[in-house]
């Protein structure tokens, strides 16, 4: 049976679905059989993320609703042939799906797959209940801001209502030069306001928004890369290693690193 993990912030625009197709990627690259899903249905992306929107055929709501099988809506990832992903759909009309109707689906991937990751809608209205309910841990992803930190904090605290085996934190677009100068929530300061383990940082890398733009996982040799490989670790062995996010600012060369960012 696959693992079963929903990918959930709380609020809008901190990289929810970024974490679940670098996530998805790198666990797919330790040859792990990987199924992203994408529930945020009218405003989903996943499949724009991971470069493969010409090729949908069908959706996650054609299977609901009987005009294709399940493994016809299934696409494979352009690089990792471990990975696929089941698309949702952009018809506004989403009240009609239920909760049940998606656990289903998932529970039908769950015996194909070794990985399921639900890439959660924001908010915590309807669609987040839906994704929640097919899981079996939660990933929470916050930034280091205060409006995003509160978002997250309700969402977990919403997410003990539920019989999940476990949810951990990940924190994206660190910025390890204004942490380490202190102009910023240290990594510990964020973890230390949750009472749920930190399995990952991200940092802050431009590598991720070029990677945007053309589709498709960001590379394993940039910063990011190796955050998101160390994470998938984290998730695959049950560890909880933190990527250095800021290895390249300390010291006096990191100071005038710093310095330098600061004024470009």
């Amino acid at each position: 049976m696959a693992r079963k993990l929903v990918i959930t912030s709380g609020k809008g625009g901190v990289g929810k679905t970024t974490i679940c197709a670098n996530l998805g990627s790198r666990l797919a690259s330790m040859k792990n059989r990987v199924c992203v899903l994408d529930v945020d249905i009218g405003l989903n992306n996943l499949d724009v993320v991971m470069g493969v929107e010409q090729k949908i055929l069908f959706d996650i709501v054609d299977c609901i609703e009987g005009r294709c099988r399940l493994k016809q809506a299934l696409i494979q990832d352009l690089k990792e042939p471990y990975l696929y992903i089941l698309p949702s759909t952009q018809s506004l009309h989403s009240s009609r799906i239920t909760k049940s109707q998606i656990k289903s689906i998932v529970d039908e991937l769950s015996s194909i797959f070794d990985y399921i990751l639900i890439d959660c809608p924001a908010g915590i209205d309807l669609g987040f209940h839906r994704a929640v309910f097919s899981a079996s841990e939660a990933i929470v992803v916050t930034t280091p801001h205060i409006s995003a930190i509160k978002d997250a904090s309700k969402v977990v605290d919403i997410l003990s209502t539920y019989e999940l085996y476990s949810t951990k934190l990940v924190i994206n677009r660190a910025r390890g030069d204004l942490m380490a100068s202190n102009e910023m929530l240290s990594i510990t300061d964020i973890s230390n306001l949750f009472d749920i383990d930190l399995v990952g940082v991200i940092p802050e890398d431009d590598n991720i928004s070029l990677a945007l733009n053309y589709g498709g996982a960001i590379s394993s040799t940039t910063s990011a890369g190796k955050a998101f490989v160390q994470l998938a670790e984290n998730i695959r062995y049950n560890t909880n290693k933190i990527f250095n996010y800021q290895k390249h600012y300390k010291g006096l060369l990191g100071f005038i690193k710093r310095a330098i960012k600061r004024n470009v």
